[in-house]
């Protein structure tokens, strides 16, 4: 776009503009989502899951060029949106001005040219015999129109330079297209020369380093987004710790890579957290052998940390986190709070036949001992606990946000938290930021800081206390969540249930958990 005379500029279809500007984000919006599809059936294909053979493999590795591509396409379209939006923006400001100035000119009787000079017409003399104030109002007005068209003159030149950067702009969205091929408005003539262009910018070449330990979850999952395939495939090859351990990539990225440190784990008699490796591979291989989906989202045996989903967290439209009290271990109770998550998950499966659920046992602190702890009432294990949930519930929406539109990309997620638990999740909703979860499920609380329910920046906030759990009445550490002016919506239980079964299959309180997690209970 070059930059035109005045009454060109006030001309400016920038509707149209816009229009174009929307069409391109639209674009590289769906960009993403269709890419995640296709290297979905890639590493389907690779593992021999569905198209066994040389065939199949040939045809992996074909869907990874088209992956390299596709990166490489929709990295340049971003860049030259950002600079179209830029080109928008200036446009409708040079328009804007330049029909203002064109309008002024004209209530003023005044010309303007297309460079934006302004010539003012020269003025009458006063009518002969006119008073001594006759003559002075007759120059001020002179004066005034002077200034007057001195203003137009200013917005006319604003609009031509707004114009100018307008054209700047829209000469440089060229620029990042030119990487993929588009020179001088054509593209490549098919998929083949379209390859070599995004190959020769680089598509193909692994990147050297993985994000610093202080990225965002965001700032993960925009990294990751930028890999090709084949990139993304040689970190997953190389399988560094720190990929396992970053909020902000998806499940089945963490999977891939903590499975590599499980069994490096298991092929060494003194690996630190050996037991806690036993643990997760006997649950592992109990969920696969019985045809379920697992998928292994934490794992550092050596600190007790451990976060396995049942089910599949990339996919599924709700999403459960089942976050333990104190006295549990990952060596002694993984398969507890996975027969609780599985408890869950088929209550939610009940409560919306056909929902798309995953559970998450969630080891990501390390609970106290006992209530005979002094770290129990100082609370210091649930505020790392809570720094840990908040991050891990961040890296899930960080991750889940390049899936496309509803609910692919923002799934309905729900916190299910249980005595000591609960207090983790008062300390992670204390985090920076919103707490990212849609509903908050509070079960047999010793009391939290929060005043009310609104303090743990949830939606929906919904607890359960029974009388024949003592625990839910101590309020060691705050308030109990039961309590009417707490302001949470109450679920089911009856009389008899004890601290521990709130998420028995024969109690009703697991029901009802499963209608909060697929957003099927309406809140008192």
């Amino acid at each position: 776009m070059s930059a035109p005379g005045l009454t060109a500029v006030a001309a400016w279809d920038v509707a149209l503009l816009d229009g174009a500007v929307w069409t391109l984000e639209a674009v590289t919006e769906r960009l993403p989502p269709w890419r995640g599809r296709m290297e979905a059936v890639g590493r389907a294909l690779r593992e021999a899951e569905c198209w066994s053979g040389d065939a199949g493999q040939a045809a992996a590795l074909a869907l990874g060029e088209v992956s390299a591509v596709v990166t490489a396409v929709t990295g340049a379209l971003v860049a030259s949106l950002v600079r179209l939006e830029d080109t928008a923006r200036e446009a409708r400001t040079a328009q804007e001005l330049a029909e203002q100035a064109l309008a002024e000119a004209a209530a003023l009787g005044v010309t303007v040219d297309e460079a934006g000079g302004v010539v003012v017409p020269a003025a009458a003399p006063p009518a002969a015999g006119a008073t001594p104030e006759a003559v002075a109002d007759h120059y001020a007005a002179i004066a005034e129109r002077a200034a007057a068209a001195e203003r137009v003159a200013g917005t006319a030149a604003d609009a031509l330079r707004a114009a100018a950067r307008a054209a700047t702009h829209a000469a440089d969205s060229a620029g990042p297209l030119a990487t993929v091929g588009v020179v001088g408005g054509a593209a490549p003539a098919g998929f083949a020369a379209l390859s070599a262009a995004a190959g020769a910018a680089g598509a193909f070449r692994v990147p050297a380093v993985l994000p610093p330990p202080d990225a965002s979850p965001d700032e993960v999952a925009a990294w990751w987004g930028g890999l090709a395939g084949p990139a993304r495939d040689e970190l997953l090859t190389a399988a560094p710790p720190e990929l396992g351990r970053l909020d902000g990539l998806p499940a089945w990225v963490r999977d891939r890579v903590n499975r590599v440190l499980l069994h490096q784990t298991l092929a060494d008699p003194s690996a630190p957290g050996r037991e806690v490796a036993l643990a997760v591979a006997a649950e592992v291989a109990a969920e696969e052998a019985a045809g379920r989906t697992v998928q292994l989202w934490v794992y550092e045996p050596a600190d007790d940390l451990v976060a396995l989903v049942h089910g599949d967290a990339d996919t599924a439209d709700d999403v459960a986190l089942l976050v333990p009290g104190l006295g549990n271990t990952v060596a002694d109770d993984l398969d507890a709070l996975g027969d609780d998550a599985q408890a869950v998950g088929d209550a939610a499966r009940d409560a919306a036949p056909g929902a798309s659920v995953a559970t998450i046992a969630w080891f990501g602190y390390r609970p106290p001992a006992g209530a005979g702890s002094w770290r129990v009432a100082f609370a210091d294990a649930a505020a790392r606990g809570g720094a840990a949930l908040a991050g891990d519930l961040a890296g899930l929406a960080a991750a889940r946000k390049g899936n496309g539109p509803g609910r692919a990309g923002d799934p309905r997620v729900t916190v299910v938290a249980h005595s000591y638990g609960t207090v983790v999740v008062d300390q992670a909703a204390d985090r920076p930021g919103l707490l990212d979860a849609d509903a908050v499920v509070l079960l047999g609380s010793p009391g939290i800081e929060e005043e009310d329910a609104t303090g743990l920046e949830a939606p929906e906030v919904h607890t359960a206390s029974s009388p024949a759990d003592p625990i839910s009445t101590l309020e060691w550490f705050g308030p109990s969540p039961w309590r009417p002016d707490f302001g949470a919506s109450l679920l089911p239980v009856d009389p008899y249930t004890l601290h521990w079964e709130y998420y028995d299959p024969d109690r009703p309180t697991v029901g009802a958990i499963g209608e909060v997690v697929t957003g099927e209970r309406q809140a008192d």
